[in-house]
Parts: C-alpha cells; sequence; structure tokens
C-alpha cells in the first residue's frame, strides 16, 4: 500500500523547478555536446540578431531593446527554464500588445506592465498552474495566431511601402485609415528594396533552407543601398547610432497612478507570455521526444521579463521559430541557448558601428514572412 502511494505521490518541489539545464549536467554532458551547442547557438544568433530588431522596432521601441531582450531574458531562460531546449527573446505575438501600451504609456509603462507580469509569472509559476495552460481550446490558440498575423502584417505596410505618416496610430482600423490617407507618398525605392529582400528570403527557403535566409537578405539589400545611395529611410536614419555596450540596470520610475494604469496590460502580457512560452516548449518536445517542466519554465520566464526591463528591454518568452531553429541545428540543452544570448552580446559590443554602415535598412518588413516569431 504504501509503495502505491508512493508511486502517486506529488512531485516534490525539487523535481518540478529544477532548471534543465541542472538535468543535462547530471545526466552527462561532454565536448561533443559543447561542440554541437556552440553551432547551434551561432545558428540561432543568426535568425535571432534581425528579428530581435524587427521586433523592437515593429513594437514602437528603437531597435537596440530587442537585442538587449534576446541578450539579457534568453540568457536567463536558458540558465533556469524547465525547457532543454527553448530559445527566448522577443516575440511577434507582443507587437500589437507593446505598441498599444507604448503609444498610451510610453517606455516607462511597458517596463512597469513587464515588471508586474514578470511577478505574475512567477507566481503563476510557484502555485504549479502551469499545468493547466494546456487546457486552453485549440480554436482559440488558432484563432489568436490569425490574429496576430494579421496585426504584424498591418504593422509593416508603413515600412514597406515607404509612407510618410505623421503619426500612426496602434489600433488595426485606425491604422490602416492612416495608410490609406498616406498612400499617396508612397516611395518606390523602398517597395524596391523591399520586394528584392522578400524575393531573397523566398528564393532560399527553396533552394537553400539551411542558409541564413533573412541576415542574407538585409546584407544584400543594404549592399545595394549603399552601392546605389538609394533614397531609403535606414535604422540608423530613424534612430541614430546603435549603443555599442548593455546598459547599466535601472528601474522605471513607479507611481500607484501608473501601476493602476497598465494593470489590465500587465495581465494581457503575462497569459500572452504564459501561453506562448509553453507553447514554444511543447513543439520542442514534439520534436525531440522530451518533456519540458512547465511551472519551472513560467517562473524564469517570469524572472527573465524582469531582468530584461533591467536592462531596457522589452517583453521576453519563448519563441517558436528559434526554438524550432534550435533543435533542427542539433542544440544538446540549455547551453546552446547561453551561446545564442554570448554571439549577440558579440555583436552589440562589436559590430554595431556595422549597422550604422551597411547592415542599415530598416529590418521591419521581414517579420510578416515569420509570425511565429
Amino acid at each position: 500500500m504504501s509503495s502505491l502511494s508512493a508511486q502517486h505521490a506529488d512531485p516534490s518541489f525539487a523535481e518540478l523547478f529544477t532548471p534543465k539545464l541542472v538535468t543535462v549536467f547530471r545526466e552527462g554532458y561532454g565536448w561533443a555536446d559543447f561542440r554541437a551547442d556552440a553551432v547551434a547557438g551561432l545558428t540561432v544568433a543568426v535568425v535571432a540578431l534581425p528579428l530581435s530588431m524587427a521586433i523592437a522596432i515593429a513594437s514602437g521601441v528603437s531597435p537596440e531593446r530587442g537585442l538587449y531582450t534576446a541578450i539579457i531574458g534568453g540568457v536567463i531562460i536558458s540558465l533556469i527554464g524547465g525547457s532543454r531546449f527553448q530559445i527566448g527573446g522577443p516575440a511577434g505575438a507582443f507587437i500589437g500588445l507593446v505598441a498599444g501600451v507604448v503609444e498610451r504609456h510610453g517606455y516607462d509603462g511597458l517596463a512597469i506592465a513587464t515588471i508586474m507580469a514578470g511577478l505574475l509569472l512567477v507566481v503563476i509559476g510557484l502555485l504549479r498552474l502551469g499545468t493547466y495552460i494546456k487546457y486552453i481550446p485549440f480554436p482559440v490558440t488558432v484563432g489568436f495566431t490569425a490574429g496576430i498575423a494579421v496585426i504584424i502584417f498591418a504593422s509593416q505596410l508603413h515600412d514597406l511601402l515607404g509612407l510618410t505618416i505623421a503619426h500612426e496610430p496602434s489600433a488595426l482600423v485606425p491604422r490602416l485609415s492612416s495608410i490609406i490617407a498616406a498612400l499617396p507618398t508612397v516611395r518606390v525605392p523602398t517597395v524596391a528594396v523591399t520586394l528584392l529582400s522578400v524575393a531573397t528570403i523566398l528564393a532560399l527557403r527553396r533552394l537553400r533552407p539551411q542558409w541564413p535566409a533573412f541576415l542574407i537578405a538585409i546584407v544584400v539589400a543594404a549592399a545595394l543601398c549603399a552601392i546605389f545611395h538609394l533614397d531609403v529611410e535606414t535604422v540608423s536614419s530613424r534612430f541614430g547610432a546603435i549603443p555599442r555596450s548593455l546598459p547599466s540596470p535601472a528601474l522605471p520610475a513607479f507611481s500607484i497612478e501608473k501601476v493602476q494604469a497598465v494593470l489590465p496590460d500587465a495581465i494581457a502580457i503575462a497569459l500572452l507570455g504564459a501561453i506562448e512560452s509553453l507553447l514554444s516548449a511543447v513543439v520542442a518536445d514534439g520534436m525531440t521526444g522530451r518533456r519540458h517542466r512547465s511551472n519551472c519554465e513560467l517562473s524564469a520566464q517570469g524572472v527573465a521579463n524582469i531582468a530584461s526591463i533591467l536592462f531596457g528591454g522589452i517583453c521576453v518568452t519563448g519563441t517558436v521559430a528559434r526554438t524550432a531553429t534550435n533543435v533542427r541545428a542539433g542544440a544538446r540543452g540549455p547551453i546552446s541557448g547561453i551561446f545564442h544570448c554570448g554571439y549577440l552580446l558579440i555583436f552589440l559590443l562589436v559590430g554595431a558601428p556595422l549597422s550604422d554602415s551597411f547592415l542599415s535598412p530598416l529590418l521591419a518588413p521581414f517579420l510578416r514572412w515569420l509570425p511565429g516569431t
């Protein structure tokens, strides 16, 4: 009787919240695993570099905030998360939500909402509520994903056409109205560069699927703009030079009024982050046959969101496309995610000057082709 009770006993706290990084080391981690993770991390970083900046731009903040998010939030998720293969960073699913919060409350409002969401995620994880996320109906997930795709597409029309819009609303219908009103300001060089970039991505995906199509498209487009001096807006012309180091950690200015104002947004960020991160972990499980620890993952996501804001980032979550890329690249464990963050940090410290000259065309149009970022 006692043995039967032991078999059905609830898992201990340690079993539920031990990071997968610890589990991987306990199972045995050798030099071959290290090399595989180093290569996988580089592959993911090549994908994450343009996407992190593009998602930040589409969310209404400066591009370096996307890099801060991928570096700081990503490394926290890999260090203490409950999935072997999860890659954390800014996600396309948050674009509409983040853009709306920034429009209404500014970046400080977003920072407060994200810290509150992080605390909520930690509590959700500690209360072991992550198990119930799987009961969300599939049609809800499908509709949610489709809605994100529509919002992302609409958010890119401005940059795709090179329109001149003094203020672009974050809501879908007003945004479309402002785009229609600005159609006479279409810039032909911008449209040509966008179509060339999209054609390059589609061609590489068909002919050379293992190549980093997004990064190659950016390099080709940037080179043509520089050689032919095309009148195309760039990251540098819109946002200025990208910082060449991580900022010092700092808390946003809190006030009771601001906390009350952003509370609904904080709840939305927490729920969206929980769904997106666990969906990504489930995808990784399906590809590898492994099992993630949902409550450990949610708690890690909460800590990662708080840390991301401290270093000037935005909302962070598990990302389906980058996680799938990590698995396909042969990752053995969370070390690949840590490598991915390290490579991005190297780019920030060493490669940022290049982005002001060579890698400077706007990155946001590429988001339309990967709504599951």
